[in-house]
């Protein structure tokens, strides 16, 4: 509006004359007004109200511009157009493609001796009315949406007064789950195959430097290649070089590394199609524990596929609680029956605020300022239940060392037993059965002794 306007000093040309000539109001007077005079009169008067009227709105401040908060990146569900199944028969994927339905991709999981497929869904038909339609086929119980699945790390800067390096095995984490001081870098048994998915990584890395990492991308060639940062931080905390500035857990141990995750509009995710594959990669590659640092919605395809590997091949998968806060749906694969779901919380045991909760959680381990490898070199702090999620794994690879015989399901039951107990008594839904307590996992050696109170 005009009396908002900035730059205007308020004088608007006009000097209190009606338009008359100055020589105008010099005419001889008698004391009687003249009608000229009367109108120079009251053109003064009006102009003089102006002039108040206009300072008077100028004392307002002008109305200032808020700016408004970027809305929130809406992060798609799943692929927009597409279904994937598991162990449809030929004659069922026949009639898919007879109703329209596009075969993308047939792969063989070889490990499970079974095939998963994705379809392009014909146009018009809602994904719901997609699954729906495969279900309603004699093998086509096991089908979902392609879902996205993404990592579970936050960024955070370090509280000043945190040190700067990390003090082997003095460092919080390994005192507050009683990692043992005098482990070497095979483990205390037999070796044990460990298996990841994850972003890309960086084997470069002076942390990674003489580990034995085996890396297997598994996104389709036409995916823009993920980024190496979380993978190579995870890598670091389960077979990081011991004399490096981010050592691992188990330096020794073999890591399968598979890179699932593909970049697309500024966000990093994995598909549960690929996520199957990969699973099948590693299970096929001999891995014996996985660790998954991601987390998304269910998906029966990735589900019946856990449950598959737990229960045909013996092996043990550990994956982060998510990121989603206390109020969070449950995040998958770590709210699944065949896994084991892990929360992050702080040096002092105090849980992590953005962890999610729920019954599904089952251990706790460090996941507030984790010191571990950055993406190129160097090391920094890191947040998340990605961060806790390989704590456990590698406890977990501790056990089935020393315990070979024990299954997948007794192993989990032997760490729920000797996890010290945090928050109501037994298990709850912020701790699960407590914070993770290698116990008698690697017998005759001491625990490591650091700054951890809880």
């Amino acid at each position: 509006m005009a009396w908002a306007d900035e730059g205007d000093s308020g004088d608007d040309g006009d000097n209190g004359d009606d338009g008359d000539s100055d020589s105008d109001s010099s005419s001889p007077s008698d004391g009687r007004d003249t009608g000229a005079q009367s109108g120079n009169r009251e053109g003064r008067s009006l102009n003089e109200i102006r002039g108040v009227l206009r300072g008077l709105f100028r004392t307002q401040p002008a109305p200032r511009r808020v700016a408004t908060a970027p809305a929130p990146i809406q992060r798609p569900l799943a692929v927009s157009s597409e279904i994937i199944t598991r162990d449809l028969s030929a004659e069922d994927t026949a009639a898919l493609i007879a109703q329209g339905y596009t075969l993308i991709e047939s792969v063989d999981l070889r490990s499970l001796a079974t095939t998963a497929q994705r379809f392009f869904v014909p146009k018009g038909t809602t994904l719901e009315d997609a699954r729906i339609a495969v279900q309603a086929l004699s093998t086509g119980e096991v089908a979902d949406l392609n879902h996205y699945y993404r990592t579970s790390a936050d960024q955070i800067d370090p509280a000043p007064t945190m040190p700067r390096s990390c003090e082997g095995q003095q460092c919080a984490g390994l005192s507050m789950i009683g990692w043992p001081q005098d482990i070497g870098p095979m483990g205390c048994g037999a070796p044990v195959t460990l298996g990841m998915i994850d972003t890309g990584l960086n084997p470069d890395h002076e942390a990674l430097a003489g580990a034995d990492i085996k890396v297997t991308r598994v996104a389709p060639e036409d995916y823009i290649a993920s980024d190496s940062l979380h993978g190579t931080a995870v890598a670091a905390l389960l077979v990081g070089n011991p004399d490096s500035r981010s050592p691992g857990l188990l330096p020794g141990l073999p890591l399968l590394a598979v890179d699932a995750f593909h970049k697309s509009a500024g966000d990093e995710r994995a598909d549960a199609f690929t996520l199957v594959r990969a699973l099948d990669e590693l299970s096929r590659g001999g891995a014996q524990v996985i660790n998954l640092s991601l987390a998304g919605p269910p998906n029966d395809v990735l589900e019946r596929t856990l449950a598959e590997l737990d229960a045909q091949r013996g092996i043990i998968v550990v994956a982060a609680a998510g990121n989603g806060g206390p109020n969070a749906p449950p995040a998958y694969p770590a709210a699944y029956d065949s896994v084991i779901a892990v929360t992050a919380v702080d040096r002092t045991g105090k849980p992590y605020r953005r962890a999610g909760r729920g019954q599904y959680v089952e251990l706790a381990a460090q996941g507030v300022e984790v010191w571990t490898a950055a993406s190129v070199k160097g090391a920094r702090w890191k947040t998340g239940t990605s961060f806790a999620a390989p704590f456990v794994t590698a406890a977990a690879a501790l056990w089935r060392q020393t315990h070979p015989e024990m299954t997948p399901s007794e192993i989990r039951a032997a760490m729920a037993e000797t996890a010290r107990d945090l928050g109501s008594k037994g298990r709850d839904e912020i701790f699960g059965y407590g914070i993770l307590n290698l116990g008698e996992a690697c017998p005759g050696t001491p625990p490591s002794q650091g700054s951890a109170t809880y």
